[in-house]
């Protein structure tokens, strides 16, 4: 399931005409980064594993859609950035790349 939550992810990053390259390939990589984190998480926690998947693609979603909404952006990226809440210690790297992302997409200016 949350191999599946990626790959519609790439696939939203890969259809989006209003990423430029640069940032679609820097996207992509985090997501890659992101992939095996979230595998690892998810070895010992499955649900929270999920919920980061899902808030990333919710958030994804929002940064690329034609007819952006800043407060639906902002309240997704919100959520993305609480479901990574209290691993700071247990897994930092995670941690690293979810805000990674947040910033990245908050960041498109589209």
């Amino acid at each position: 399931m949350i191999e599946k939550t990626v790959e519609k992810i790439e696939a939203q990053i890969h259809g989006a005409d209003a990423i430029n390259g640069g940032k679609k390939s820097e996207l992509l990589h985090l997501l890659s980064t992101l992939k095996s984190e979230v595998a690892e998480l998810s070895k010992t926690n499955a649900d929270q594993a999920r919920s980061i998947t899902g808030f990333t693609e919710l958030s994804a979603h929002e940064a690329t859609r034609g007819q952006q909404n800043p407060e639906l952006l902002k309240l997704s990226l919100s959520g993305l950035s609480s479901s990574v809440e209290g691993f700071e210690k247990s897994h930092p790297r995670l941690v690293q790349i979810v805000n990674a992302i947040s910033n990245t997409l908050s960041n498109l200016g589209i």
